[in-house]
């Protein structure tokens, strides 16, 4: 791949390898952008098909985080971390050892918390080799799994796109469409069930969904089936590239709010939405919940303060729809838009 190429088309930044032998340990840390404070974003453990595909995905999310960072009002910029999970047999408690080791060396430039395929068990190993990480253990002053606070935010960004789009001040009977009921669509279930929601789900892993339905009586249906479900709300979960050539030309919902990273294949799938009138909920600007509150750890954890600031994604969510109305602009132009300002007013360290 072209590397510098591809760092210049994300207007990047940093980025760092570690390959250890000894663990099998192959790592990326993306450091987009560092003005507001120090990269904070999760670390993801995942299969990928090679390094250039890895390389890119850290990329694309690390440049979401400082994005998510600005418009959540965070001091910090964005960075990401990935780990190519090895194929065969691995220890590992030695691979994200040798992990927190390469973050440590990084001396505090980039913190790291969970993604997906981590959990709060690798954060506490990591723990182990490096103060800079986030989302451990609350019994050794951290905040635990952040699931539920991405969760309790994408709920209050539903809210937001409702009232907006469709004149309704609460959620019941509105009709949701969950694509992935992993660690977070499990908890947005469970945040939307009790608003008195209806829910239809689907998952790569068929007992999720079961349990979507035996405890908040979702409808399951296939994976193919849940794009073209008739609701009010789409809301994607699972990984990103979700909204694309060949999925938005079936949606029937009137809005597109979920919490997986990088939902739009392309920013011209963003402009597709916007033409067919269908309100769209930056990923990085309703998914925010998550990193608002690994973030309170980082200055001693306070779960009211994490709280309160993520329930803010409603009045910013909400913000971005009017402004968007205003400018006659889809909502993820205006969303980089108004990051790109609070970027831009930063003033250069001397």
């Amino acid at each position: 791949m072209d590397l510098f190429g591809s760092l210049s088309a994300y207007d990047f930044g940093e980025i760092h390898l570690k390959n250890d032998k000894a663990t099998g340990l192959k790592a990326i840390v993306a450091v987009h952008d560092s003005r507001l404070g120090p990269a904070l974003g999760g670390c993801r453990f995942i299969e990928y098909e090679n390094d250039d595909a890895a390389i890119l995905d850290a990329l694309r999310l690390a440049r979401g985080m400082t994005y998510k960072a600005a418009l959540a009002g965070l001091a910090h910029g964005g960075g990401k971390s990935v780990i190519i999970r090895p194929k065969g047999h691995f220890d590992r408690v030695a691979l994200f050892r040798a992990f927190g080791k390469f973050i440590d060396d990084l001396r505090g430039h980039y913190i790291t918390a969970e993604d997906s395929g981590t959990g709060l068990e690798d954060m506490e190993v990591i723990r182990t080799m490096t103060k800079w990480v986030t989302g451990v253990d609350p019994s050794t002053g951290g905040s635990g799994d952040p699931s539920p606070f991405t969760a309790l935010g994408v709920r209050r960004g539903i809210e937001a796109c409702v009232r907006y789009k469709l004149g309704k001040e609460n959620l019941k009977g509105i009709r949701v469409a969950i694509q992935g009921v992993g660690h977070v669509g499990y908890h947005l279930c469970k945040e939307l069930h009790a608003q008195g929601a209806v829910i239809t789900v689907a998952d790569v892993d068929p007992l999720k969904a079961e349990r979507a339905h035996r405890e908040f009586g979702a409808k399951p249906v296939e994976l193919d089936e849940i794009f073209t479900v008739a609701c009010d709300v789409f809301a994607p979960c699972a990984l990103g590239s979700a909204l694309n050539d060949q999925t938005i030309p079936g949606l029937k919902a009137s809005i597109v709010a979920g919490a997986a990273n990088n939902q739009l294949a392309e920013p011209r799938h963003g402009d597709d939405l916007h033409a067919r009138g269908i309100l769209y909920a930056p990923d990085y600007a309703i998914n925010a919940g998550g990193l608002v509150n690994v973030a309170q750890e980082v200055l001693g954890y306070d779960q009211k303060k994490a709280t309160a600031k993520t329930l803010c994604i409603y009045d910013t969510i909400f913000d971005i729809a009017e402004r968007s109305k205003k400018l006659s602009a889809p909502t993820y132009r205006v969303a980089d838009i108004m990051v790109e300002e609070r970027l831009a007013a930063v003033v250069p360290a001397r």
